[in-house]
């Protein structure tokens, strides 16, 4: 069982994660990450992998029929080709390196977009999005950004029903493959399952700031907490 310092500090990341994903579509992986990462290094990727498994559950319950499932099929042909890439960056890189990798590459998407505007999403767009989000979530379990670029402009709740369906069924294919890889020790599965109860909380306590950011401030939202979560974790790695 994980310790008390973990349920209390990662306990309160990923209730702080959830209340950010279940109102802009993402979060979970984007705060609680650097500071797991930061504090209980040997239990990650998974434990925010689990738990990223089973928030999306209970926003698909409210908004399922929202999700871009056309694009989506794009997006997990990308994440499929990009999952064996992050275990193998699990395996290979030190998790300060990756830190710093993975903020500086969402740092780059988020200012390539806002230099060129509205960014194309096509069959291209998208399968390389997913790629890119399937090696980076495997690796670090941040696989949001990438995806939340494409979507920025749609509304609220077609950006977390889309959100929702990736997440889940690309974390599924990453801790699958972690598994088989022989990269997701027992522990840290113990761990993401001991963050199930705050993550859930999170998800009930959102309801007010869902309907401030449906408010026509779920791009504004989406820029600032891919932007934070970057900063965060490239600062994270460095210190």
């Amino acid at each position: 069982m994980p310790g008390l310092d973990f349920l209390v500090i990662g306990g309160l990341a990923a209730l702080a994660g959830a209340i950010v994903q279940s109102s802009v579509g993402l979060g979970v992986g984007l705060v609680a990450t650097p500071i797991v990462t930061m504090l209980f290094p040997s239990l990650m990727p998974g434990s925010i992998l689990v738990a990223a498994t089973v928030l999306p559950l209970a926003t698909l319950a409210q908004e399922v029929r929202h999700a871009d499932l056309k694009g989506l099929g794009w997006a997990f042909g990308g994440r499929l080709a990009g999952t064996p890439l992050g275990v193998w960056v699990v395996a290979a890189v030190p998790v300060r390196t990756l830190g710093v990798i993975i903020g500086g590459m969402v740092l780059a998407a988020l200012g390539a977009g806002l230099w060129h505007g509205r960014v194309p999403r096509n069959p291209g767009t998208l399968a390389t999005a997913g790629l890119v989000a399937g090696a980076t979530g495997t690796a670090s379990a941040i696989g949001g950004p990438p995806i939340a670029l494409l979507y920025q402009h749609e509304s609220g709740p077609r950006v977390r029903a889309t959100l929702a369906v990736f997440f889940t069924g690309g974390a599924l294919i990453s801790l699958l493959t972690l598994a088989a890889a022989g990269q997701l020790p027992a522990e840290q599965v113990t761990a993401g399952l001991a963050l199930t109860p705050f993550v859930l909380a999170g998800f009930l306590l959102a309801g007010p700031v869902r309907e401030y950011v449906d408010d026509g401030r779920m791009r504004t939202a989406i820029l600032v907490v891919v932007a934070a979560s970057a900063v965060t974790l490239i600062v994270r790695s460095l210190v």
